[in-house]
């Protein structure tokens, strides 16, 4: 049947009956807001390149933590900006590391929260890069003692998930042992197993004060012009016993996203991206864009793909949006 009996439009003109057939529909539970915590007591830092966000010490992440819990999001993914640096980022490895003080100090005042914690160290090496140098590169084992040592304090101070974002080889395999060798057997990893080099990280170099300071990270995060690479990194992960992978950014690879959820059936998160954020928001001021209308637009691409978890700084703003058209 075609045309004029058949009108596909009969199932648009309706508010009602348009949301009964709704494909894909975004929930609160869908999304995790990513923090910033750093040094100091009333510290609020705002991050120029990210409207809205800040580098807050923890009590007034305390706080902010609070205000996302009562806006309906109940997980927050924690970066940490710490007091110093080292050449081999062994600061994030202290059992009284910034973001592992900040999660005892979460667990304390906040019961119904779900803490994940970034495992790298771009934030914590004197030189940006996300492990120990070796000859001008990243040598990936020696890298792996410190992300492991990090994974291990950050569960030992609270931590519900741990989510490596360093893209070393083996990295899921090293963390799940010793995390099971210590008793977290029950915390699970989320991998950032599809990282690419990206030119949509800019603004988040500057809020957790990341940039590496020669070079740049093409020899371990992958390829944008690959996806079938995705694919044997996610396989890889998935065997070393990662739990939910991890597609990062999103809006420009949402094939590689459908193609994550489609072939291995396992639960997918995906990173809506500082840049991505950054770019709404600038548009949105200008009026040249409806931010609120392009927002939603985008969280719904990226669920539509095929992602179960969103880790997005509109997470909030989601929230209230959902809140609105469900009063």
């Amino acid at each position: 049947m075609n045309y004029p009996e058949k009108r596909l439009r009969r199932m648009r003109y309706n508010t009602i009956l348009r949301n009964m057939v709704s494909e894909t529909k975004v929930s609160v539970d869908d999304l995790i807001l990513p923090l910033f915590v750093c040094p100091g007591i009333g510290v609020k830092k705002p991050i120029s390149s990210m409207p809205g966000n800040y580098q807050l010490s923890i009590d007034l992440l305390i706080e902010e933590c609070k205000k996302t819990i009562a806006a309906g999001v109940k997980s927050v993914l924690l970066f940490g900006i710490p007091e110093t640096k080292d050449e081999h980022g062994h600061v994030a490895c202290n059992a009284d590391g910034i973001v592992q003080k900040a999660i005892v100090a979460i667990k304390k005042e906040i019961e119904d929260i779900y803490i994940v914690a970034d495992v790298c160290n771009c934030e914590y090496t004197t030189h940006g890069h996300c492990g120990t140098i070796v000859d001008g590169d990243v040598d990936n084992d020696l890298t792996l003692e410190t992300l492991t040592l990090q994974s291990l304090t950050l569960a030992q101070a609270g931590a519900d998930m741990i989510a490596p974002s360093d893209m070393m080889d083996g990295r899921v395999a090293a963390i799940r042992e010793i995390l099971d060798d210590n008793g977290f057997e029950k915390i699970p990893i989320m991998s950032y197993s599809a990282k690419y080099a990206s030119g949509f990280y800019g603004p988040f170099r500057e809020a957790a004060e990341s940039a590496p300071k020669f070079g740049n990270r093409n020899t371990y995060q992958m390829n944008p012009a690959n996806s079938d690479e995705a694919m044997r990194e996610i396989e890889q992960d998935l065997m070393e016993g990662a739990d939910i992978v991890m597609v990062k950014p999103a809006l420009s690879y949402l094939d590689v996203i459908y193609r994550a959820k489609n072939e291995f059936n396992t639960p997918v998160a995906a990173y809506n991206v500082s840049g991505e954020f950054s770019m709404v928001k600038a548009a949105g001021e200008k009026d040249w864009i409806d931010e609120k209308r392009v927002m939603m637009e985008i969280i719904t691409s990226i669920k539509r793909a095929g992602a179960d978890i969103i880790i997005t700084y509109h997470a909030v703003d989601i929230a209230n949006i959902l809140k609105e058209q469900n009063a």
